[in-house]
């Protein structure tokens, strides 16, 4: 609250400052669906997240409290349908729920929100060059937009390829990440009128690092700049969203971009890695928020 006085009136005038705000968050939930996996009693095929992980998974997403939950590695709607509902034993209710189904079978992008979608577009067919051939994006492209006080604003969530793979051409599939991330970027730019002034949002798992070509390809084309990567860190100060168990090593590989035009609404100018109690039960990956602000 600010306080002004009126000179030489002695009267006392109260401008009461408020402020919307407006929390995103993306999270890779680790295999939320039946996959072979290593358990504590040994190996098992198509079996689900153990329940265990899946309790403290819903406490990160209730202590999280995001307005709009943008997930990786979720599996087909029934799962999806399964943790709304469990949420809703926690006090926690998303009325919007939607499902990206691409070329990967088994691993989805997702949303949860709060607030009501004015757009939602669903993008399976994004296809780029890559080494001998043409590929498509493996697990497609969301497009979802909602209002604002400062306007729509949309949010394009993404999940790039792991870096597992077979193939000797490309160790840790960089160079395929780097096409799938350049045929995101043509296809946001084809349907942005003013890249530098319109608001969205670039986030998801991006399973790579900050100097990465993938990333480098969703903030920029030849000299314009069209989004920022925000910088982030967890209450420690540290930045790693990503833990490998198998070499314990630690990175960050999930991000949050935001355009030119929205950078002012950014809340302290940068995102959050979310480190709470039951986070390493939950999934390998941390979850990073943002907090946007319109003030009155």
């Amino acid at each position: 609250m600010k306080a002004v006085a009126g000179l030489g009136l002695g009267l006392l005038a109260v401008v009461s400052v408020t402020a919307t705000e407006l929390t995103i968050a993306t999270y890779n939930i680790e295999n939320y669906v039946s996959t072979d996996r290593l358990i504590p009693a040994g190996y098992r095929k198509d079996y689900p997240k153990p329940e265990s992980a899946k309790a403290a998974l819903r406490e990160v997403i209730r202590d999280l409290n995001a307005d709009v939950l943008v997930l990786q590695e979720m599996g087909p709607r029934p799962y999806l349908e399964e943790l709304r509902r469990d949420l809703v034993v926690l006090g926690v209710n998303y009325d919007q729920a939607v499902l990206l189904e691409a070329a990967d079978p088994d691993r989805h992008v997702a949303v949860l929100s709060r607030r009501v979608f004015t757009k939602i577009n669903l993008h399976t067919d994004l296809k780029f060059k890559y080494l001998d051939g043409v590929e498509t994006v493996k697990r497609g492209l969301l497009e979802l937009s909602l209002e604002t006080p400062s306007g729509e604003l949309t949010l394009w969530s993404l999940h790039l390829k792991s870096r597992y793979t077979d193939n000797k051409a490309d160790p840790e599939s960089t160079k395929r990440r780097a096409g799938e991330a350049m045929a995101i970027r043509e296809h946001i730019l084809a349907h942005t009128p003013e890249p530098r002034t319109d608001r969205f949002i670039i986030l998801g798992d991006f399973n790579d690092v900050k100097s990465s070509a993938a990333v480098r390809y969703l903030t920029k084309r030849g000299a314009m700049k069209f989004a920022r990567l925000l910088p982030a860190a967890d209450d420690h100060g540290e930045h790693w969203t990503y833990h490998y168990r198998r070499e314990d090593a630690y990175t960050r590989v999930d991000h949050i971009l935001v355009s030119a035009g929205l950078r002012s609404a950014v809340k302290a100018g940068t995102a959050k890695i979310f480190g709470g109690e039951k986070v390493a039960l939950a999934s390998d990956h941390r979850p990073v928020r943002v907090t946007l602000e319109w003030k009155d």
